[in-house]
């Protein structure tokens, strides 16, 4: 592993303290090749959302086995993330830990297109993941350090490029399946991170390695320690409901659509795309916000009204603009404060951004993804019942963080705010 910059003996030095940069690389280039990345390596799990009903549909398959099969997915790369932050935590050369997640993603997503069956499916999505997961931790490791007084405005600026994947991938997947089916646009959906792979070639050695400390078993213990007390644990509760509704709403919604409002594959991209977008722009601003007050009234505001846009759609009935209006308030609360929510993590953790990073992913990504399998299931008589799942989900996790003490962070002071970090000259 020394290609990685790593040793893996208990007490092997790893990368954790102020950002070095290896080789000159600006932070403006810096947020904006992970951006880029997160988009490549997001598309497969992007067209997911519409490449699941299309699936079940072709294997005869309903609501409840569409939530079962974005869950299965969702569940296996949640696998990869506290693995890959402790190895982000372990090896220095993170710009060559994400170069090789583009190499997975691609060759995974475009052998899981050949699927023959619903279950083999589900597995080779669920091993096409981890590659994807694998970026988070690293990733967002590197700009948490970079950026430590504004950690949600950078991980917001991140999620950027993710979410815009979300609304890029199922627009383009729409029309394929419209035009062609399933298995083309999910092969089609593996094309950016093939592309990333090559082009990331000549930056993969400038992305910012770090101040070399060691990690023990200790530290391990440590961390367990942390996140069974009654705070931590609290933290991973609302986690993990807020996000169960977050996935539920985003599984359930072009089924809903295609049931309720007779929307074809490619209307249904479009709609899903443009709802997306507007919950990714909301990110930063949200993220930045939540960087100069306390994170907790940011958090129980957006879960609360992403509960009421759920409600809307529920009560929708046959109208399709009150329930695009619901779509709508729901992705910019429960997208927006998805940053905020993993700032909240690190802020309680404090050290070892990249694993706690990671752990964070595991529970959201992880139990989160139950929320699709459980809207399902609401929503097979009924699929407006998806959404009244979603909307108790939300109020639970809004309760949840009310009752809350949310970590101490240093917020970004008024005159500070424009600033950025220094940049290496070139």
């Amino acid at each position: 592993m020394e290609w990685l910059g790593a040793s893996f003996p208990w007490g092997a030095t790893t990368i954790e303290g102020p950002i070095k940069m290896a080789e000159p690389m600006r932070a403006r280039s810096l947020f904006q090749w992970l951006a880029a990345g997160h988009f490549a390596n997001d598309c497969g799990p992007g067209a997911i959302w519409l490449v699941a009903p299309a699936a079940a549909l072709a294997f005869g398959y309903g609501p409840a086995e569409v939530g079962l099969l974005i869950a299965i997915s969702s569940i296996g790369a949640a696998l990869a993330y506290v693995p890959s932050g402790i190895l982000a935590d372990r090896v220095s050369h993170q710009g060559r830990l994400l170069w090789l997640s583009f190499i997975w993603v691609a060759v995974g997503y475009g052998v899981a297109s050949f699927a023959d069956s619903f279950w083999v499916l589900a597995f080779m999505l669920a091993f096409a993941g981890l590659g994807d997961a694998a970026w988070h931790p690293v990733a967002t490791g590197v700009l948490v350090r970079a950026r430590p007084d504004r950690k949600a405005e950078a991980l917001g600026l991140h999620a950027i490029g993710g979410t815009l994947s979300e609304v890029a991938a199922p627009l383009a997947v729409g029309f394929l399946i419209a035009a062609y089916d399933w298995r083309v646009a999910l092969a089609c959906a593996a094309i950016p991170s093939a592309i990333m792979a090559i082009a990331f070639l000549r930056v993969r050695d400038k992305i910012p390695h770090a101040t070399a400390t060691r990690i023990s078993k200790a530290d391990v213990g440590s961390m367990a320690r942390l996140w069974l007390k009654p705070t931590g644990l609290k933290l991973i509760g609302t986690i993990s409901i807020y996000n169960m509704a977050n996935i539920g709403i985003l599984a359930m919604m072009p089924l809903m659509l295609r049931d309720s409002h007779d929307f074809g594959p490619a209307d249904a991209g479009i709609a899903f795309a443009a709802i997306t977008l507007l919950g990714a722009l909301a990110q930063p601003a949200i993220g930045k916000l939540s960087d100069r007050v306390n994170r907790k009234p940011v958090v129980v505001i957006g879960n609360l009204a992403g509960c009421l846009g759920a409600l809307l759609v529920w009560q929708s009935s046959d109208s399709l603009w009150l329930s695009l209006l619901g779509l709508c308030i729901a992705a910019i609360a429960l997208h927006g404060i998805r940053s905020v929510v993993l700032a909240a993590a690190v802020d309680y953790a404090k050290e070892r951004a990249a694993t706690t990073l990671g752990f964070a992913f595991m529970i959201m990504d992880g139990i989160g993804a139950l929320g699709a399998w459980a809207s399902g299931i609401a929503g097979a008589i009924d699929i407006h019942n998806a959404f009244l799942a979603c909307a108790v989900l939300s109020a639970m996790s809004a309760f949840g963080a009310w009752r809350m003490v949310f970590a101490k962070h240093d917020p970004v002071l008024p005159e500070l705010s424009g600033s950025t970090a220094p940049e290496q000259p070139h």
